[in-house]
């Protein structure tokens, strides 16, 4: 979570957050907490459409946190907002946890899936030129059948030997 996004669900400024963040560095290593460079605040602006630099906003890099940096802010603003907010915090990274599992799970049925469709489609691929083969012949069969067979029928009349 952002830095502003965090210190809004705790209910103080993001100014007082960072304070008080600085003023415990010791708390925050750097799995709980870091700061994003220009061009992570760059892709994150146009993602979300964010203003222009120079027109109010930011004047420092916002700080990131993970899910224990938040719960580490929550103890250092020690608010009964924020510890209140911490609860729901964690809630939240435990859903998200789960989401995550459950879409690798899916992620790797899809992928069995995929193969079980590729080791098909080759089958049906040989099966069908087989299937078009004999279709063919059938067809041609079928044809043969249709065209009606020379009559043996004796004209009507004298037929000399030669006539045969």
């Amino acid at each position: 979570m952002l830095d502003a996004d965090l210190a809004a669900l705790y209910g103080v400024q993001t100014r007082r957050l960072n304070e008080q963040v600085r003023r415990n560095l010791d708390r925050f290593p750097a799995d709980f907490m870091f700061q994003l460079n220009r061009d992570e605040l760059n892709s994150l602006m146009s993602q979300f459409a964010t203003s222009n630099e120079g027109r109010g906003g930011r004047r420092k890099l916002p700080l990131a946190f993970s899910e224990h940096g938040a719960l580490m802010a929550a103890t250092v603003l020690n608010s009964p907002r924020a510890v209140e907010m911490s609860l729901y915090v964690v809630r939240t990274f435990v859903r998200l946890r789960e989401t995550l599992a459950a879409n690798k799970g899916l992620a790797g049925k899809l992928e069995e899936l995929e193969q079980k469709t590729e080791a098909l489609a080759l089958r049906h691929d040989t099966l069908a030129a087989n299937t078009r083969a004999q279709l063919r012949q059938l067809f041609e069969a079928v044809r043969e059948l249709m065209i009606p067979p020379e009559s043996k029928r004796r004209p009507i009349g004298f037929i000399t030997p030669e006539d045969k």
